[in-house]
C-alpha cells in the first residue's frame, strides 16, 4: 500500500547521501520533497504542513548541524515523526475488571465488518480467551449468514437468534447477547453491528442505541484503508455522531496510496488498534505505529516477521533440523527439506514474508511477480521420490530422475535443479551452523576468493608455509640489516601498534607459537 510513498521517500534520502554537511538548501528541498510524497499518498493536507513543519525544525537544530552522518539523522528524524503520526506506541484492548470484556464494531457497509469481526475474534481466540460473536447486522442481505460461516471457519460461536436481511431489532439482539454470554461464560463479546452506503442519521442513531444499551468496553471504528481522503472524513463524522476508542483498518494490503492510516490518528486523536491486510482470518494483527514507519521508509519489520515465525514454527521439528545441519543428529534429507518449507509456507506468501526484510523494497517487482505455486511443485516433485532416494539424493542417478520426472508431471531439468539447489542449500545451512561464512560471498569468513574476488576455488589450497626474512650475502650489509632489524624491533616495543612501520606478517605468523591446548578452540 505504501509503495508510492516509499519509493518517494528512498528517492528523496538518495540525494543526501555523501553530504558531510547539509545546507539551509539542501534541507530545503528536502522537506519539499516529503511534502509531495505525502500529498500523492493521499495524506491529509493538516497532517502533512504539521508533519514538514516537525521535520525542518529538527534538522536546523543541533541533532543534525553536529552529526556524523546528517543524512542518517534526517532519516531518524523522518522516522521519529512517522511513529508520532501515526500513534506514537501500540495501543491494546483494554478488558473489562467483572463480567464480559464488549467490544463493538461500528462503521460503513463495505468496510469489512463482519470479516473483521470474526479476525478479531480469532485473535483473541489465540490469546486464551473465549469470545462470542454477535449478529447485530440484521438489515444486510445474508449478513447474518456470513458471521455463523465466518464463526464457523475460526471455531467461534455465533449468537444471532433473528435471522436478519431485514427481520429483527439489533438492540433487543445486543442486549440478549451480554446475557446469554454470562450464562455460557464467555469473556468477550464482539458485536458486529449494520453499516450504511454513506453516514446518515438513521445509522448513527441505531449505533448509539446499541452503545447505550450494551454500554462497550471499546467502540472500534472500522474504516477501509483504500478509500483515501473520505476515510478520514467518515472517521470524524462516526467519531461525532457515536464516539469510538479506537480505530481498525481494512485491506492494507491493497494498491492505494494508504494516506488515511497516516492521518486519521493526527484527526481525529484516536488511535489505530489494529490492522487487516489479507483475505485470511489470520491476517489480522496489532496495529504498531514503529513497526509501520519502518516498513514505510523499507528498514523492514523484522519483530513482525519474527513473532510470526514463533507462531507458524514447530520448535521441536526446528530443532531436531538444527541438530542435524551441525552435524548431530544424523544427515539432513530432503524430507527434512521439504518439512521446513512447508513450516515456511504457514507464515503466509513468499512476497509477504521477503517484503519484511530490510531494502526489499528495490526489489519489488521482482517479489510481486515470485510464484507461491513453486513450493507445490517442489512438493510434487519431492513426493514422487521413493524413502530411500529422500534419505539419500546422491543415489538419484539419470533413469531415477526421469521417473521422478514423470511421476510429478515435471521435467527432467526440473529435478535436476531441485537436487542441485538442494545440495547447495545444506552445504551453505550446514556452514552457517557451524559458524563459518556464507558459501559463495565473497570477503565473508571461511570464503575461498580466487583471483577475480568472488570465483570459487579449484580445490582446496593448502597455506603456504611462511617464508623468513633472507640474508644477504654481503657481511658489510648483512650488518646493515641486522641494525635495521634491531631498530624495528624496539620500535615495535615502545609502540605495539607498529607507528607506521612495515611490518612482516608472514615472519611474524611463522614465529607465532600458541598453547598447546589453544587448538581445540578453532575447530
Amino acid at each position: 500500500m505504501f509503495a508510492t510513498l516509499s519509493d518517494r521517500l528512498a528517492d528523496t534520502f538518495k540525494n543526501l547521501r555523501g553530504k558531510g554537511r547539509l545546507s539551509e538548501a539542501d534541507i530545503d528541498a528536502t522537506a519539499r520533497e516529503i511534502r509531495i510524497a505525502l500529498l500523492e499518498a493521499d495524506v491529509a493536507l493538516p497532517v502533512v504542513k504539521a508533519f514538514v513543519a516537525a521535520v525542518k525544525e529538527r534538522a536546523r537544530g543541533e541533532e543534525v548541524s553536529g552529526a556524523l552522518n546528517p543524512a542518517q539523522q534526517i532519516i531518524k528524524i523522518v522516522h521519529e515523526e512517522l511513529v508520532e503520526i501515526l500513534g506514537g506506541e501500540t495501543r491494546r484492548l483494554r478488558f473489562a475488571k467483572s463480567g464480559p470484556t464488549v467490544i463493538m464494531l461500528a462503521g460503513l457497509q463495505g468496510a469489512g465488518k463482519t470479516t473483521l469481526a470474526a479476525k478479531l475474534a480469532l485473535w483473541l481466540k489465540e490469546q486464551g480467551k473465549s469470545p462470542v460473536l454477535v449478529a447485530c447486522d440484521l438489515q444486510r442481505p445474508n449478513a447474518v449468514n456470513q458471521l455463523q460461516v465466518n464463526g464457523e471457519r475460526v471455531g467461534v460461536p455465533v449468537f444471532a437468534p433473528q435471522p436478519g436481511n431485514g427481520v429483527g431489532d439489533p438492540v433487543a439482539v445486543a442486549r440478549e447477547a451480554i446475557e446469554d454470554a454470562k450464562r455460557k461464560l464467555h469473556d468477550v463479546v464482539i458485536v458486529d453491528t449494520a453499516g450504511r452506503l454513506g453516514v446518515d442519521a438513521e445509522l448513527m442513531q441505531q449505533a448509539s442505541d446499541i452503545r447505550d444499551a450494551v454500554s462497550p468496553d471499546e467502540v472500534l471504528f472500522v474504516v477501509d484503508a483504500m478509500i483515501g481522503q473520505d476515510a478520514v472524513v467518515t472517521a470524524q463524522a462516526f467519531l461525532d455522531g457515536v464516539g469510538y476508542d479506537g480505530v481498525v483498518l481494512t485491506k492494507l494490503d491493497g494498491d492505494a496510496r494508504g494516506g488515511a492510516a497516516l492521518s486519521i490518528r493526527q484527526v481525529t486523536g484516536r488511535p489505530v488498534m489494529f490492522a487487516s491486510a489479507g483475505e485470511k482470518m489470520t491476517d489480522f494483527d496489532l496495529f504498531h505505529p514503529d513497526r509501520m514507519a519502518s516498513r514505510i521508509l523499507d528498514m523492514g519489520d523484522m519483530l513482525t516477521l519474527i513473532e510470526q515465525a514463533e507462531k507458524a514454527f514447530d520448535q521441536e521439528e526446528a530443532m531436531k533440523a538444527a541438530a542435524k545441519l551441525s552435524g548431530q543428529g544424523g544427515e539432513f534429507t530432503l524430507d527434512d527439506f521439504l518439512s521446513q518449507m512447508q513450516q515456511v509456507r504457514k507464515l503466509g506468501s513468499m512476497s509477504k514474508i521477503l517484503g519484511m526484510l530490510p531494502g526489499m523494497g528495490q526489489m519489488r517487482d521482482q517479489l510481486e511477480n515470485f510464484d507461491d505455486r513453486e513450493i507445490d511443485r517442489i512438493q510434487g516433485i519431492i513426493h514422487s521420490m521413493t524413502p530411500a532416494e529422500r534419505d539419500n539424493p546422491k543415489m538419484i542417478d539419470g533413469s531415477r530422475r526421469a521417473r521422478i520426472a514423470k511421476g510429478s508431471g515435471r521435467q527432467v531439468s526440473d529435478v535436476n535443479q531441485l537436487v542441485d539447489r538442494f545440495f547447495e542449500a545444506r552445504k551453505m545451512m550446514m556452514q552457517l551452523a557451524k559458524g563459518g561464512g556464507m558459501p559463495g560471498m565473497p570477503g565473508m569468513p571461511g570464503m575461498p576468493m580466487g583471483a577475480g574476488g568472488g570465483k570459487r576455488g579449484k580445490g582446496k589450497q593448502q597455506p603456504k608455509k611462511a617464508k623468513g626474512r633472507q640474508r644477504s650475502g654481503n657481511p658489510a650489509k648483512a650488518a646493515q640489516e641486522a641494525k635495521a632489524a634491531q631498530e624495528r624491533a624496539a620500535a615495535a616495543a615502545a609502540n605495539p601498534f607498529g607507528g607506521g612501520q612495515d611490518v612482516d606478517y608472514e615472519a611474524a605468523a611463522a614465529n607465532l607459537e600458541l598453547p598447546k591446548d589453544f587448538s581445540k578452540f578453532l575447530k
